[in-house]
């Protein structure tokens, strides 16, 4: 790991260390690398904004080797495949669409243009089962939260806040900016996985059915 950046090992439980770091991009390539090359007794890795959760088995391994040894894993490049990217068909209807356009002073055809340009990575999943934080967002479209959230969030709603876009997986509160909606089904509690939106997917949004405006 550079040697400039901050880490911390911090006991949790038996069978788990959490690793602190100085950011999102420093647990991606943390991330990366240890699913690329694990080290040995690592049984799953769980990512977030400035930390990464890993389990071990403590019959191959334990705190103090991992707290010694995860320091000094060099840092990889998160990447996606085309194997691993999920494309998520949009309906660009969403109830925020206009104010939106209106915030970034460009019209709803570039809002949408700019939100289905790049190609997004799966940072970390939270909030709500099957919630996940994508990266790579045009900055135009770091935008602030609602300072009062909705109530209700329709299922398959996508969004924006911040530096991140994502998919509201099923109805629940939300205070996100609402630029469309999807008809995929993002959370299958019965699937294995159950959901397609697992840290380091890459994902592209595609406009459907949605004349500019």
């Amino acid at each position: 790991m550079n040697e400039t950046s901050a880490v911390r090992v911090l006991r949790c439980g038996t069978r788990a260390v959490l690793v602190e770091v100085d950011g999102l991009d420093t647990v991606a390539r943390l991330h990366a690398a240890l699913r690329d090359h694990p080290l040995p007794g690592i049984t799953e890795l769980v990512p977030a904004a400035r930390t990464l959760l890993v389990h071990y088995d403590p019959a191959a391994t334990d705190h103090a080797r991992l707290a010694a040894t995860l320091p000094r894993v060099p840092l990889g490049t998160p990447s996606t495949t085309a194997g691993d990217v999920l494309t998520v068909p949009v309906h660009y209807d969403g109830a925020d669409l206009a104010a939106v356009a209106e915030l970034t002073g460009v019209g709803v055809a570039e809002v949408i243009a700019r939100h289905t340009a790049p190609l997004y990575r799966v940072a970390f999943c939270g909030f709500a089962p099957g919630f996940a934080y994508l990266t790579g967002l045009d900055p135009l479209l770091h935008l602030p939260r609602h300072a009062t959230p909705r109530t209700r969030v329709p299922s398959g709603s996508v969004a924006v806040a911040g530096e991140f876009t994502g998919v509201y997986p099923r109805e629940s509160p939300g205070g996100w900016q609402l630029l469309g909606r999807t008809d995929l089904t993002l959370w299958n509690p019965d699937a294995t996985p159950p959901t397609p939106l697992t840290p380091g997917t890459g994902v592209r949004f595609t406009a459907v059915d949605t004349p500019p405006r």
